[in-house]
């Protein structure tokens, strides 16, 4: 594992306030020089510290969404395999490995029912899993 210092903690805020500033602004921000930002940049996501740069939709963008939320089960020493086929899956947005009834639980993104109704297709059929439920989340309470 990555040790990180403040410079990466500062870059990382600064990223997390705004992906797609430039290396430039960054460095600007952070009052470092340009080739020290972009070393850092590389080394925290070669190493996975920063695993990827993404949109964060607001309210009305999200609403129209399918969110859900799906339990599986994996069949014996499967649970790295399937780990790996479902961080391929862009509409898994967050995975948890879990103990009890349930091995892994799945928080789920799509833009339609048709395309909801594919990905659980696809994660049923994933060698090693075994069983799953799904809870389709109907509205955000907090």
């Amino acid at each position: 594992m990555i040790e990180l210092d403040d410079i990466d903690r500062k870059l990382i805020d600064a990223l997390t306030l705004d992906a797609r500033a430039s290396v430039t602004t960054l460095a600007g921000q952070l009052k470092l020089a340009r080739g020290t930002v972009q070393n850092r940049l590389s080394r925290l996501t070669e190493t996975r510290a920063i695993k990827r740069f993404t949109v964060e939709l607001g309210e009305v963008e999200t609403r129209e969404r399918v969110h859900a939320m799906m339990m599986i089960e994996v069949r014996g020493n499967a649970a790295a395999s399937v780990e790996k086929a479902l961080k391929r899956m862009s509409e898994v947005v967050r995975l948890h490995r879990t103990c009890g009834v349930w091995d892994m639980v799945i928080q789920l993104e799509t833009s339609t029912l048709s395309d909801f109704d594919a990905v659980l297709n696809r994660i049923r059929e994933i060698p090693g899993v075994s069983n799953s439920a799904t809870c389709p989340l109907l509205r955000e309470v907090i």
